[in-house]
């Protein structure tokens, strides 16, 4: 390969992100918080990643934490080990939910939060559009891409349906 062919595919390969993709842990994986665990990535760049753990619930619902106790029971999920103090949120409604992030084929991340409860409130929002997670799970940058490369991951063809399954 000549030296021009070698750099367009470093930087091809320099540009690649899996942001919008969900990873699958591998049995390789030895991080007890990640087994078998699908995560939603919303963010990969040069300064990491960052993502969801889908399907991990907290076994609490949105009305049992005191600040939200007049709200609609709605699900929180473990979005991984990182920062568990703080809400972030899913959704499916940008036409309720201003300046959410496009994710992939109509899912949202974040958005105007105080809109989203106001939705709940009065159930315009249900637990169909909207994912509550506590905790996120993030890497520092190249640390995903390694582990990818180690095995530790692999980049599922999953789609938007998974997310909310």
């Amino acid at each position: 390969m000549n030296s021009a062919n070698f750099d367009r595919l470093q930087t091809a390969m320099d540009t690649f992100s899996l942001f919008g993709k969900i990873i699958i842990s591998t049995p390789d994986n030895n991080d007890p918080n990640f087994v078998q665990t699908p995560i939603l990535l919303v963010e990969h760049n040069d300064r990491g990643a960052v993502g969801f753990v889908l399907h991990f619930p907290l076994k609490r619902n949105l009305n049992e934490l005191n600040e939200f106790i007049n709200y609609p029971p709605i699900p929180i999920y473990i979005g991984g080990p990182v920062d568990q103090e703080h809400l972030f949120f899913l959704h499916r409604r940008p036409d309720l939910i201003d300046d959410g992030m496009h994710i992939m084929d109509g899912i949202y991340y974040a958005g105007n939060f105080q809109q989203a409860l106001m939705h709940l409130q009065d159930q315009t929002l249900t637990e169909k559009d909207i994912r509550l997670f506590i905790g996120y799970a993030g890497w520092d940058p190249q640390q995903l891409e390694d582990e990818i490369k180690e095995g530790s991951w692999i980049v599922s063809e999953h789609t938007a349906s998974y997310v909310f399954s």
